[in-house]
């Protein structure tokens, strides 16, 4: 069974930085769409940013200009760099794969049929 581990959540300060990585176990998706989610408590799943086979990326406006995301294709690994966090960013992170195309870009949760556990990401003040 394909799994999707994420690692690199923590505790950070306001301004502050952290490296989200997803790792499939099992599988290369390099030519699927990948995205990132986020789920505050009380809150629906939303989408952080995605990406295409073709390094095209997308992202929410309450991330653009401080969240990247890439893929190591080396590593078949996702990356979430994200910088100048706000205690709002605090949710627990997950990553996702769509594997019914290897094209265009995913931007709908219910599009994606594999997903990680999360990782949980804590801003403080």
């Amino acid at each position: 069974q394909v799994q999707l581990v994420e690692s690199g959540g923590g505790l950070v300060q306001a301004g502050g930085s952290l490296r989200l990585s997803c790792a499939p176990s099992g599988h290369t998706f390099s030519l699927n769409p990948m995205g990132w989610f986020r789920q505050a408590p009380g809150k629906e799943r939303q989408l952080v940013a995605t990406i295409n086979r073709y390094g095209n990326t997308y992202y929410s406006d309450s991330v653009k200009g401080r969240f990247t995301i890439s893929r190591d294709y080396a590593k078949n690994t996702l990356l979430l760099e994200m910088s100048s966090l706000k205690p709002e960013d605090t949710a627990i992170y997950y990553c996702a794969v769509d594997t019914r195309t290897n094209y265009g870009m995913t931007y709908v949760a219910a599009e994606y049929d594999v997903w990680g556990q999360g990782t949980q990401v804590t801003v403080s003040f």
